[in-house]
């Protein structure tokens, strides 16, 4: 080996290292969802008004922008039936929840009411990689057990179903 050869590092990527896999569109439009429903838990300004400020921000081009609009609008229009539903899973109202995992719990229940061609282990998971990424320690933790416990109730069939499956 030469000298130049030794001093030039290694640029195979080492056996067990993994590169992050890119973002889906839809994850994406999740991710500007819980912004903007973030802004509106916050601030409660016009459905319209958060909407374009979420637009400006860096990257929405590459989100699945139909679905950020289904997401956005479909949450705050459905706010009140989804913290219903929410009423009967956690330990305190929505309105002390983690504005973050207040959020993510409302785009997961959401997709869970009104988006039956996303399984439902799906919606459950999007919401609680959102609080992972965006939220408290442990936050993601109470997501998740609050949507396990809304998808029971929401999607009866589906979850029972993947239960018989398990044996």
């Amino acid at each position: 080996m030469t000298g130049e050869e030794a001093a030039t590092p290694d640029r195979r990527p080492r056996q067990g290292a993994r590169r992050a896999a890119p973002k889906s569109a839809r994850r994406k439009a999740r991710e500007f969802a819980l912004q903007g429903l973030y802004e509106w838990l916050l601030g409660g300004a016009d459905a319209g008004v958060v909407d374009a400020h979420v637009r400006e921000q860096d990257g929405f081009d590459k989100c699945d922008v139909a679905y950020f609009d289904l997401l956005l609008h479909g949450a705050i229009r459905e706010a009140a039936a989804i913290d219903a539903v929410l009423a009967g899973h956690i330990d305190r109202k929505a309105e002390l929840l983690s504005p973050v995992e207040h959020a993510a719990l409302m785009i997961g229940t959401f997709e869970l009411m009104s988006c039956v061609e996303v399984p439902y282990k799906v919606a459950i998971n999007e919401a609680v990689e959102l609080a992972k990424s965006f939220g408290g320690t442990d936050g993601h933790k109470y997501v998740n057990g609050v949507l396990d416990k809304a998808a029971a109730d929401l999607r009866r069939a589906e979850v029972e179903a993947a239960r018989a499956a398990r044996g």
